[in-house]
């Protein structure tokens, strides 16, 4: 593993991105990150973290050679890797709020932003973006954002706990070397946010309605079952989970 450490970036993926276009990357090259000044999530979301408390980190991830039956595997691989890697930490009640941000007691710990890098038609490597809550313990305006410290009254090292996410991110790319993709489907279910119970959701033009999440497919998408008994997929644009 090769580590490359910042005092401060605009975001350790756009870093990492650039500079695989520039150099050929070792596998498992990490971007850290003491502060980013425009960390990004999905949909264009900022993640907004105080300086050196917390992992912000991008992995490059050769899959060149990975056979991945739908890119959505690499999603569901990396959400059970950071679920494996706080277990490990005994952070409480963890789970995986549709698509990959990490919950522990409901609250927000972990982001994710996954973008692969195509070339010629096919998948060449994915970079991965982490933004971990780990010792920070002021979430002001922010009633939904927990940390490790906050939830388990430790203070932790940011280099142990990105030795141990990198460990996990290597044991669940290995599983999709080895095409385990019903295990890690399953796996994934295990800890998904708010499965079979009754949710409050929002779809794209602002309006609530209510439904029972059943199962996330392999394309990524989110199965949820209607008031009149029909199970209707969604896209990440076209509905929002409002617990």
């Amino acid at each position: 593993m090769h580590i490359i450490k910042l005092n401060a970036i605009d975001s350790t993926n756009s870093y990492l991105r650039t500079l695989s276009s520039e150099v050929v990357l070792v596998d498992y090259t990490v971007v850290v990150a003491k502060f980013q000044t425009q960390g990004r999530g999905q949909m264009g979301t900022v993640w907004n973290s105080e300086s050196s408390k917390n992992l912000t980190v991008s992995v490059f991830k050769d899959i060149s050679t990975l056979f991945v039956e739908h890119p959505f595997y690499i999603s569901m691989a990396v959400s059970l890797a950071i679920i494996k890697a706080l277990q490990s930490f005994t952070t409480p009640k963890l789970s995986i709020k549709w698509p990959n941000d990490i919950l522990s007691e409901n609250k927000k710990i972990c982001g994710v932003l996954i973008e692969n890098v195509i070339k010629q038609n096919s998948f060449r490597a994915t970079i991965i973006g982490i933004g971990l809550n780990v010792n920070q313990t002021d979430f002001e305006g922010l009633p939904k954002a927990s940390s490790l410290k906050l939830l388990t009254g430790k203070t932790f090292n940011l280099d142990e706990v990105l030795h141990v996410l990198v460990k996990y991110l290597k044991y669940y790319f290995m599983l999709l070397r080895k095409e385990e993709y019903d295990f890690i489907n399953k796996e994934y279910e295990s800890f998904l946010f708010r499965k079979d119970k009754p949710s409050t959701f929002m779809d794209a033009e602002g309006l609530l309605f209510s439904g029972i999440i059943k199962n996330v497919s392999v394309t990524g998408s989110l199965q949820v079952l209607l008031e009149d008994n029909i199970v209707k997929e969604f896209d990440l644009k076209e509905i929002t989970l409002l617990y």
